[in-house]
């Protein structure tokens, strides 16, 4: 596995890093992209794991959990409350922006992202499969009611006015680092149409991705040269899993990551070094051949 050290963008063009991904681009002109949280981070929205692949924090709520007790829903709605304002300003950055490029330039297909923020599609990609869903939407479980999650907000602002002028750091996919006093008072949102259970609109940890979003990514895929990863350490089987059957494929397999990703012994190529410069340098290369 070839180590590429790639990190000031006046430092793109050396050939000894750069252009080994350019020329894995050029032999391999359909890609399969999966991007993770790290391809965010440029966008203000703190990533789950260090560079190592260990938590940064506690590891996020599981759906056992959420679904078990009110306690458990009201600690994760408060901190979403604070959280979620932060996810609903981010725009895209150069990364988004490079593989949307990538994309109209026929390169991308398929874009397969772990990530929930959206950021992909704001910037023009067309052909995103959200493996874990997206964070702007909510659904009841009682009665599959689909809501916008900025109408939720707002119900949980107006309920909830002692946590408005709280400040907390922010995490990962619109959580916040709160630990409020007050929680058994906090009023956790229910569904407008039947009063239900109300879930975010993504996988939580404990819960499968929904077959169909694996299929259609698997399909991707089977129709690719070979695998890019972005910002991922792969740490999480669902998107692990795609490098696994991309090996048995015998289709190869590069990576862009600040620090050690699950998949390093299947990698035949690995950039370290951030994914905006990194990914813009290759879309203007492309462009240019």
């Amino acid at each position: 596995m070839t180590h590429l050290q790639l990190t000031p963008p006046e430092h793109l063009n050396d050939s000894h890093t750069f252009d080994d991904l350019h020329r894995f681009v050029q032999r391999h002109p359909r890609l399969f992209v999966l991007t993770g949280a790290g391809i965010s981070i440029d966008s203000g929205i703190p990533g789950y794991r260090d560079d190592n692949g260990a938590w940064k924090r506690s590891p996020p709520i599981t759906l056992q959990e959420f679904l078990g007790t009110l306690a458990m829903r009201q600690r994760y709605w408060a901190r979403s409350m604070v959280g979620w304002p932060l996810v609903a300003r981010a725009q895209p950055n150069a990364a988004h922006v490079a593989l949307a490029r990538l994309e109209a330039a026929g390169h991308v297909p398929t874009l397969v992202t772990q990530n929930v923020d959206g950021l992909h599609q704001r910037a023009g990609s067309r052909e995103v499969i959200e493996l874990h869903g997206g964070i702007d939407g909510v659904i009841c479980l009682d009665c599959g009611t689909q809501h916008a999650r900025a109408s939720i907000q707002q119900t949980l602002e107006a309920d909830n006015p002692a946590l408005l002028d709280v400040t907390a750091e922010a995490a990962a996919d619109g959580d916040a680092h709160l630990e409020w006093h007050d929680l058994g008072g906090f009023r956790v949102p229910a569904c407008s149409n039947c009063g239900g259970l109300l879930k975010p609109s993504v996988v939580f940890f404990g819960e499968n991705v929904p077959k169909a979003r694996v299929e259609a990514a698997s399909h991707a895929l089977d129709a690719a040269d070979a695998v890019l990863v972005a910002g991922s350490s792969l740490m999480v089987y669902s998107g692990y899993r795609f490098c696994v059957w991309a090996q048995r494929q015998g289709k190869p397999i590069a990576a862009i990551n600040l620090g050690r990703t699950r998949a390093d012994p299947l990698l035949s190529l690995k950039v370290a070094a951030p994914c905006g410069d990194t990914l813009s340098a290759l879309a203007g290369a492309l462009a240019g051949d």
